[in-house]
Parts: structure tokens; sequence; C-alpha cells
């Protein structure tokens, strides 16, 4: 049985598109508040006015670093995370090094974790390691990052930025994002102290219930609004009959 307001706190609200401005980001906090999710997540020079946009209500800040592509070194990774947990964050969401991931260079990536993690820990701050499984096809590599993750006990796991976009051979880009696969496969390979974030593609009610169903929970999301919007209709307040 599920209840709206668990619904509402699967839910991090992403206001990451490139072209968001602060009046964007104002406008999307205000969704946030008023469908009290479980977090904004917000690129790091938005992380501080978004502290000050929702004080007082229970929204938390979720930052990402290393976004969209996971390049940026160690150094500057955990340089990025001290910067948005002193500006408010309350979760890091970081993307892996997707090139050392793909050369399965498992040593880089430990470090990569270790070093993140602690800084998040140190400060209560809970980390989300981002697979990009767009990029990150191979199932034994997946599993190998599941291992990883447990060995250092992050507390999530994700699947995608929304923004790992693969060009085909005609020039043209797409994107998949979150699958029931990836998904099964990561609820599978993971301790049950790491939780699932799917993140790419769910944009309704009944996805939501889906990815539930195998295990995740919680979800980014930018269609938070209609997502809202159905529940509400579809079930009245304190129903726990979702």
């Amino acid at each position: 049985m599920t209840t709206i307001k668990e619904i509402a706190k699967m839910i991090d609200h992403s206001i990451l598109h490139p072209t968001f401005t602060d009046s964007d980001l104002i406008k999307n906090c205000e969704i946030a508040r008023k469908n009290d999710v479980a977090t904004v997540c917000v690129k790091p020079y938005h992380t501080k006015k978004a502290t000050e946009l929702l004080k007082g209500c229970d929204v938390g800040i979720c930052a990402v670093i290393g976004f969209p592509h996971g390049n940026s070194s160690i150094e500057i990774k955990k340089m990025e995370a001290k910067q948005v947990i002193r500006d408010g964050a309350d979760e890091v969401d970081m993307v892996i090094n997707i090139g050392k991931v793909l050369q399965q260079d498992w040593k880089y990536i430990n470090t990569e974790l270790a070093e993140i993690n602690s800084i998040c820990r140190e400060n209560d701050v809970i980390l989300k390691v981002i697979f990009e499984t767009d990029f990150v096809t191979d199932d034994g590599i997946k599993i190998k990052l599941c291992q990883l993750c447990n060995d250092n006990s992050v507390a999530f796991v994700k699947t995608s930025t929304g923004y790992g976009f693969v060009k085909n051979e005609d020039g043209h880009y797409d994107y998949v994002g979150a699958t029931e696969h990836d998904l099964t496969l990561m609820r599978r390979s993971c301790n049950p102290n790491v939780q699932i974030k799917a993140a790419g593609g769910i944009r309704t009610l009944d996805q939501i219930l889906k990815v539930k169903e195998i295990g995740v929970s919680r979800v980014g999301a930018t269609a938070t609004e209609s997502i809202m919007k159905e529940a509400k209709k579809r079930f009245k307040p304190g129903n726990s009959n979702i």
C-alpha cells in the first residue's frame, strides 16, 4: 500500500536543464514546496539560492557534481562536494567517471567513491552515485559498480543524469534513461541498505508505481506537477490503496 505523501517523497524534482535561469529556479522551487517532494535537484551554483527559497519546509536540497559527464578529476569533485555542502546541500548526486568505468579501472573508481563518500558522510549528507546507463551498457560492469558501491556503503545508486545522449551513426542523438532491466539488476546487485534512484524518462504516476514495485525508493522527475496532479485526482488524501 502506498500513500500520496509516499509518492511525493519519492520525487527529486529536477531543476537541471542547462538553460534554466534564476527565475526558473524560483518557479520550480515553488512547485517542489507546493507538492512537498523529497528534494529539489539543482545545479551547483543554484544550491545556496535553493536553500534560501526552501528554508523552513520539508523539501531537501540535492546538488549535482561532476555533472553531467563525470569527467572532472577526483580533486575537483571533492571541492565541488565541499562547496555544495557548505551552500546547504543535504544530498549529493555524483556522476561516476564514465571513461574509467568503461576501461574497468576499478582502483580509480574505488578511490573516487571512497573519497567523495567520506566527505558526504562526515557532513551527514547522502551520496547518490550516477552510473549513466545509456553509456555503461554492459551488465557485468554495472554489477561491478554496484559491488563497489556496496563496499563503500554509499546511500544510493542511480541510473542516469537525464542528459546522457548517445550519438548514432547518422549523427542523431537519442536517450533511454531508466529501464526496468537496469533497475532490477541494480536492486538485485546492491545490498539492502543501498537504495536505488531511477532517473531519465520517469514522467508519469504509473511509471513511479512500477519502479516502486522493483524496489526503487527515489526518482528524478521534471514532470512533478502532472505526476502529483494525477495522484491527487486518482486517490483521495490519506487513501493508501495506490
